[in-house]
């Protein structure tokens, strides 16, 4: 229940953030979503009162600057591709982890049908025919390949922090150090621009697309492991597409149908199987 809230948080998130394009570029957009996410989490966590080491911080600045980065191109991708297809194409990070993780058949044959999915969305779903469409289209599929990459970066660096106790705090740090690192290159188109109405736009975005969902990931990540948190990132296509249906009016080819399918299978197939222990486990 955690997951999907974060997921459909997220995504009416991203909806909204769409709508800001037209006045601000999406790189800045997505920039300020992060600082409006730290400074949220710096007030509800105050990071501050904990003993960093130098260490923890380098840690914590890198988790910081792959969040951010991978949240920019994110943004990037969705200007150029469907909201339920740029998720999927992002997926190829989630799958690549999933792969490493996976132990079993099972999980080999669950990657197998999402990167099947993800192709299917990708390629067949997106129509490449439309003139002028290619370059548009190009971009787009770039960039969501390297919001993936900097995904599996963000699971693999977000499974070693919530080892500690200090997982939110360190999800505070680092998207506050980011955000300092990226101001000076993204933060006067966001400022210049900003009114009461596109602020409280901004404010919704952060707090809907960050300050929750990556709250909740963080303890998403604790109870499940990355390899079980990558597996079921397969939902995300299914509530981004949704979301861009009914926010954005983005009817789904059925390309992008097939492949949700094949990634809905994926999540069935890898669902966790109950062993001893998991129970006392989870409580903890």
């Amino acid at each position: 229940m955690l997951f999907l809230t974060a997921g459909i948080s997220q995504y009416i998130g991203a909806a909204l953030a769409v709508g800001l394009y037209t006045v601000i570029p999406a790189t800045s957009v997505a920039w300020a979503r992060g600082a409006v996410g730290a400074l949220v989490l710096l007030v509800l966590v105050r990071p501050w009162r904990l003993r960093w080491t130098r260490r923890q911080l380098a840690q914590t600045g890198l988790f910081g600057v792959v969040l951010l980065g991978m949240n920019i191109l994110f943004y990037v991708a969705i200007d150029h591709l469907p909201l339920g297809a740029a998720v999927a194409i992002e997926f190829a990070g989630p799958v690549a982890v999933a792969a490493i993780g996976g132990r079993t058949a099972r999980h080999r044959i669950a990657v197998a049908l999402a990167a099947a999915g993800v192709l299917a969305i990708s390629l067949v779903g997106l129509d490449w025919s439309v003139q002028g469409a290619t370059a548009e289209l190009a971009l787009g599929l770039a960039a969501a390949l390297g919001a993936g990459v900097l995904w599996a970066g963000y699971m693999v660096i977000g499974g070693r922090i919530v080892q500690r106790r200090s997982g939110v705090a360190s999800l505070a740090m680092g998207l506050t150090m980011a955000s300092l690192l990226y101001a000076p290159l993204l933060a006067a188109d966001a400022v210049t621009e900003l009114t009461w109405p596109i602020g409280l736009v901004v404010v919704l975005v952060g707090l809907l697309s960050t300050a929750l969902p990556y709250t909740l990931d963080q303890i998403t990540l604790k109870r499940l492991g990355t390899a079980t948190f990558a597996l079921l990132n397969a939902l995300l296509p299914v509530s981004a597409a949704v979301i861009g249906v009914i926010a954005l009016r983005q009817i789904p080819t059925w390309g992008e149908v097939a492949g949700t399918l094949a990634v809905s299978a994926a999540v069935w197939i890898s669902a966790p199987r109950k062993r001893p222990g998991l129970q006392r486990a989870a409580g903890e």
